[in-house]
């Protein structure tokens, strides 16, 4: 009865989050987490919606950038830029092997299909994240996942629980229409490559320019998958992500 009463209680939160606004589910995660809360972010192309939103209403929350050595020079510049003008609480967290010495040992692992992708992703991204949430004590994750972004995505709740750690996506539900207008109203930028052609922007050697015929997903990882590893559960003992 007990565990029926808890899955009661899930279900009635989630519908309640799936009706709120952003900005209410951004509130609803501190009150929640409190100083235990931190905010991800890529500095994408859409990033600065989330930064914007979130700083809003929690001005100094931590915000974790995981810096891969491998990321396009306007993506620096892009960080430098949002950073200042919206006094980031920023945490930089890099991989503890150098891209020279990963090179030197491993090769180009982006090269190698799947299996070189992911013990690149789990290099350069998820213990280098893994590490920022377990040294900043966090135990939920503001991330700016949104439904529209890919299939893999399309079933996200506006909260979950992955390993040991929960996830809010405040944005899941907006479509691009959604980011468009909160940029252009608060007068925030799109990423400098969004100009260019690129919808999605990752490290370098492993994002494409938006082609004729391809989809959203084509244009990461070579169309051999969508996520890095950070929004996919990476079990172990020693994991919080």
């Amino acid at each position: 009865m007990k565990d029926a009463q808890t899955a009661d209680t899930q279900h009635s939160g989630q519908s309640e989050l799936e009706e709120a606004s952003a900005v209410d589910r951004v509130r609803w995660a501190h009150e929640q987490y409190g100083d235990k809360l931190v905010l991800s972010t890529s500095f994408g192309i859409q990033s600065a919606v989330m930064l914007h939103l979130v700083t809003n209403q929690i001005p100094d929350i931590p915000v974790i950038f995981v810096d891969t050595g491998y990321l396009f020079p306007e993506t620096y510049q892009f960080a430098e830029a949002l950073t200042e003008r919206l006094k980031l609480n920023l945490k930089t967290y890099v991989p503890r092997q150098s891209a020279a010495h990963q090179e030197a040992v491993h090769g180009k692992l982006w090269e190698q299909g799947l299996e070189g992708l992911g013990q690149y992703n789990r290099i350069n991204k998820i213990e280098p994240m893994n590490r920022a949430v377990q040294e900043l004590g966090a135990t939920a994750w503001l991330s700016g996942l949104r439904r529209h972004q890919s299939s893999s995505r399309e079933k996200r709740t506006v909260a979950e629980q992955q390993n040991k750690i929960m996830k809010v996506y405040p944005i899941i539900d907006w479509n691009d229409r959604d980011i468009y207008n909160y940029l252009t109203e608060n007068n925030l930028p799109y990423h400098p490559l969004w100009d260019q052609g690129y919808i999605s922007v990752g490290d370098w050697h492993s994002t494409s320019k938006l082609g004729e015929g391809m989809s959203a997903e084509d244009t990461r990882f070579g169309g051999l998958k969508r996520e890095c590893g950070l929004h996919e559960s990476n079990a172990g003992s020693d994991y919080q992500i």
